[in-house]
């Protein structure tokens, strides 16, 4: 068993790119990764990387041991599975991650809860709004909300989500309220952009009479956190594109109000995306049950009492699963 420890350590710093991440996502420290790694070295009688002062890089040995080693390690999750399959009590642990506003409303506060249901089953959730290659890194369950284009991930739909133009009644005063979207096209307007490496959202798709179309707007400045640009609205700083789950409260309180509704953002699905390989894991399964009811229904509850501009068909719609 140890030296299976030795070889999900080592797969993790190839993943991951140097101990620390590797002893954190383990939950053991550096000092001990590097003594796993050590010991590997040592049975192999190869050196399995080249350190640098920043990053471990695997050598070609490294490489070739990774892919067998990788292999390896899923062959036992998907043993494991089956026999968890068989026995019914699901144990192991699961990595999740979510966008930071959606994990901090929806998933966070439902780890508890399915522990208590399921105490065998450990949960690591790491909540980001970059864009993390959940193969690359390990992830079983992905939650995200947009336009999900990856086919190399099974999807599982859960809401179709409205999403909205707001700005704070205190900027519209200021700066007026845009008669239409030709005002942000000519930067008469700020709009605050979720932007960072690797990101697809540098556009917002509106809904036009000539159908759904791609827009490029700019502001004064713009964030990698999607919450800190609720606050910057809130804040009169600028018009900023939401789902309205998360601003409805605003909304209700009129900290916020919804502008351009003749040409309001395209609808985006919130879905679970996972590998291919996870669906016979029994495990993986019921976080997927659990929290598609979860988000479904706080969702719901959040729009119940909608705004007075709200539309009565625009209520969050339930996708077939794909």
């Amino acid at each position: 068993m140890a030296y299976l420890d030795n070889i999900a350590v080592f797969v993790r710093v190839v993943e991951l790119g140097n101990l620390s991440a590797a002893g954190r996502d383990m939950r053991i420290s550096p000092a001990v990764a590097s003594n796993r790694i050590k010991e590997l070295e040592k049975h192999l009688g190869v050196r399995l990387f080249n350190r640098t002062t920043r990053q471990l890089m695997p050598t070609e040995q490294g490489n070739v041991f990774y892919t067998g080693a990788k292999q390896i390690l899923d062959a036992v999750a998907e043993a494991e599975a089956a026999v968890t399959a068989l026995s019914g009590q699901p144990r192991g642990t699961i990595r999740v991650t979510a966008p930071l506003g959606l994990g901090r409303r929806l998933i966070a506060s439902g780890i508890p809860e399915f522990h208590d249901k399921y105490p065998d089953i450990e949960v690591r959730l790491r909540l980001s709004d970059h864009n993390v290659d959940i193969l690359k890194e390990g992830i079983d369950v992905a939650f995200r909300l947009g336009v999900i284009e990856d086919s190399s991930l099974r999807l599982r739909g859960i809401l179709e989500c409205e999403r909205v133009l707001v700005a704070s009644p205190d900027y519209l005063e200021r700066r007026g309220e845009p008669a239409d979207i030709n005002e942000l096209i000519q930067n008469k307007h700020d709009c605050l952009m979720l932007r960072f490496p690797g990101s697809r959202e540098f556009y917002w798709i509106l809904q036009t009479p000539n159908g759904p179309q791609k827009f490029e707007f700019r502001g004064p400045y713009d964030s990698d956190d999607g919450d800190v640009l609720t606050e910057w609205a809130l804040g009169g700083r600028g018009i900023v594109n939401k789902p309205r789950f998360e601003v409805e409260p605003y909304l209700r309180e009129g900290r916020l109000r919804v502008i351009l509704q003749q040409t309001p953002p395209t609808p985006v699905q919130l879905a679970a995306v996972y590998p291919h390989k996870k669906l016979q894991d029994p495990k993986v399964r019921l976080l997927l049950d659990f929290m598609a009811e979860r988000c479904q229904r706080l969702i719901r509850d959040a729009l119940e009492r909608r705004s007075p501009d709200a539309p009565a068909d625009t209520a969050a719609k339930k996708p077939q699963h794909a």
